[in-house]
């Protein structure tokens, strides 16, 4: 809702975010990704304490499970997908987390381990294993608070470890060097050396930070000029974890031309309704 990564909203002046909503949804199968991200208006937004629905799809929360149901339409190429993704945590933490010393923009771990079933109505696409469900929101924009970040989740045998490497706007460097208990106990601690990963298709750099044997990529999952997603087998809290690791780059996300080239990948269902 009102999502910073919204051509529309931005073109809107990051205004009535109601009329800016979308739910994001990215399938990796052996055979392929599916893509799908229409950005709707307040008409086909519903919301309660419980549940969150923008058009044909939706969340709802029962107290033990998160539920995503979705129907969509993928891009570029239009597929329709069907499915529902079921998350059961086992682990919560209990308050979200300031990025920046203003405290403008936030991150909560709420599920740093959970249950994942994931079933759709294409073959390949569906799966049980462990997950990962947080949330983000700010003040400002993200170029405003941010030149760029590195993040990664890894599993560990304790729980999980979350690291966030940031560069401010200002040019300083912040960051975040987490362990998460199963009991959702939040333990900072001392981050490894931050070491190069292979650029992207679009030169993206990006970074991370693992122990002594490093970190190698094992699958690509998203390659923008802008942003980058990956999944990994790092070195971490004396282990080699399956970790899910993404850059974002900040300053190539705020050109003009990169943002002329986001409807590709968020069409608008219904066209573009902006504010005056």
């Amino acid at each position: 809702m009102g999502s910073v990564f919204s051509p529309y909203y931005n073109w809107a002046g990051h205004r009535d975010p109601e009329n800016h909503v979308a739910i994001n949804v990215c399938l990796y199968g052996p055979r392929g990704n599916l893509w799908a991200m229409t950005e709707r208006g307040r008409g086909a937004l519903s919301r309660e304490a419980g549940a969150f629905r923008v058009g044909p799809s939706g969340l709802d929360w029962d107290g033990t499970r998160l539920r995503v149901e979705f129907d969509e339409v993928t891009v570029p190429l239009p597929r329709r997908i069907r499915g529902r993704v079921t998350l059961w945590p086992e682990a919560v933490t209990t308050e979200p987390l300031a990025l920046d010393a203003g405290g403008r923009h936030r991150w909560w771990p709420i599920a740093p381990m959970a249950r994942v079933e994931v079933k759709t109505d294409r073959p390949g696409f569906g799966w049980r294993g462990h997950g990962y469900f947080d949330s983000n929101w700010g003040a400002e924009m993200l170029e405003h608070g941010f030149r760029r970040w590195d993040w990664s989740r890894a599993l560990t045998s304790r729980g999980a470890a979350v690291l966030y490497d940031m560069t401010m706007a200002d040019g300083t460097r912040r960051g975040l060097a987490l362990e998460i208990g199963r009991d959702g106990a939040i333990t900072p601690f001392e981050p490894p050396p931050r070491q190069p990963l292979p650029r992207g298709f679009w030169g993206v750099r990006r970074f991370v930070q693992t122990e002594a044997g490093g970190a190698r990529i094992v699958r690509r999952m998203e390659d923008a000029p802008f942003y980058t997603r990956a999944a990994l087998e790092t070195h971490l809290m004396g282990e080699r974890v399956p970790a899910v690791h993404e850059t974002l780059d900040c300053r190539r996300f705020a050109n003009p031309l990169v943002r002329m080239m986001l409807p590709v990948r968020m069409p608008r269902r219904g066209g573009f309704s902006g504010v005056k």
